[in-house]
């Protein structure tokens, strides 16, 4: 079975973020990932990872004020100056927490943007972010995200996530490849495994529709798992869905070896 990471951001709600890493090493999690660690000290999370034995494996970029709309800055070409700031900070987390992967969620467009110049500016950005981070020994990832949770997203696809690792050309620049959005797109999972394993960096699930533990949709994560492993990744597989109870009734997909 592929190594499982809680996102902490989607599993354990009933808890304090804070107290979701105990939590989750309770359940039996070695590794955590959440989008964003910034409303809180680095310090303070890097004694919860600590406390608990549990790896950070992956965190966002700054992606703005989700509260005033924003939902990534990556494409936003007003937003350049606070995109790049937004690099230095992360890398700041980074350090402390031991991460090595972190994630750039692109933005989405409008009505009346100028698409020309969204390409452009998110294409720059990643670069310039690609570059940052490659200095600071780690990764950055692009993640596809469908348009039926957030119209007008940037990189609806995996595809457009391929492409733009293509045109970006960064070494340490890859996909992560969430199996939720994928199948939203109306893309096989299974499909998209064996076409894209070569840039292919960090894998995130959840059931569709409804974003459920597995179970609860229509996907078969048993085989998509099984998928995972024959393809010869040795990454951190992500559990990000919305439990359907508490958390732990949630587990039954977890094998309990921790």
């Amino acid at each position: 079975m592929p190594r499982f990471a809680a996102n902490l951001q989607w599993l354990f709600p009933e808890h304090a973020f804070l107290d979701r890493f105990a939590a989750a090493r309770a359940a039996g999690f070695q590794a955590v990932e959440f989008p964003a660690p910034y409303a809180h000290p680095a310090r303070e999370i890097a004694v919860r990872l600590q406390e608990h034995g549990l790896e950070c494996v992956l965190f966002n970029l700054p992606s703005g004020d989700r509260g005033r709309g924003d939902f990534g800055l990556g494409c936003r070409p007003e937003r350049e100056t606070e995109f790049r700031a937004g690099v230095g900070r992360a890398i700041e987390y980074a350090r402390v927490l031991g991460v090595r992967q972190v994630n750039c969620i692109s933005g989405r467009a409008v009505e009346g943007d100028d698409r020309e110049a969204l390409e452009r500016t998110l294409v720059a950005n990643l670069r310039y972010a690609a570059r940052e981070l490659r200095a600071a020994g780690l990764e950055l990832l692009i993640e596809p995200i469908n348009t039926h949770d957030v119209p007008g997203f940037a990189v609806p696809t995996a595809a457009e996530g391929a492409r733009l690792v293509a045109e970006v050309a960064e070494p340490n620049f890859g996909l992560q490849l969430d199996l939720y959005h994928t199948a939203m797109m109306g893309d096989d999972g299974a499909a998209k495994l064996a076409e894209l394993r070569p840039i292919i960096r960090h894998i995130q699930f959840a059931d569709a529709p409804g974003r459920g533990e597995p179970g609860t949709g229509q996907l078969d994560l048993d085989r998509l798992f099984s998928d995972i492993d024959a393809s010869g990744y040795r990454g951190w597989v992500s559990a990000e869905y919305r439990p359907s109870g508490p958390t732990e009734q949630s587990l039954h997909w977890l094998p309990r070896t921790a």
